[in-house]
């Protein structure tokens, strides 16, 4: 299993519009076959990072993922919204694989 943590920096006049992007991808995450933790706002401290978190067996199902993801209509939606709106100003992804267990 691998956990994939997007780092985003928001435009934090438009928090709202985060909010509603990550209430998206609460549906169509898990529709498209990851095992979404969440995704995180700023509350203290830094007013322009933010997170999404999920996991996925591994990089070749993430590829699948992606594609299901891709053709998935609130997926398009979604992409279109974060464009159209711009509270994206850029994002990461990191793969981590949890080691304690």
């Amino acid at each position: 299993m691998l956990t994939c943590i997007i780092r985003y920096e928001i435009d934090p006049a438009k928090r709202d519009h985060f909010a509603r992007y990550a209430r998206n991808w609460g549906t169509a995450i898990p529709r498209c076959g990851a095992d979404l933790t969440g995704y995180f706002t700023p509350h203290e401290g830094s007013s322009t990072l933010a997170y999404g978190i999920y996991d996925i067996e591994s990089l070749a199902a993430y590829e699948a993922y992606r594609a299901r993801l891709a053709d998935d209509p609130l997926g398009r939606e979604n992409y279109a919204f974060a464009r159209a709106e711009g509270f994206l100003r850029s994002e990461s992804r990191t793969w981590l694989k949890r080691v304690d267990r």
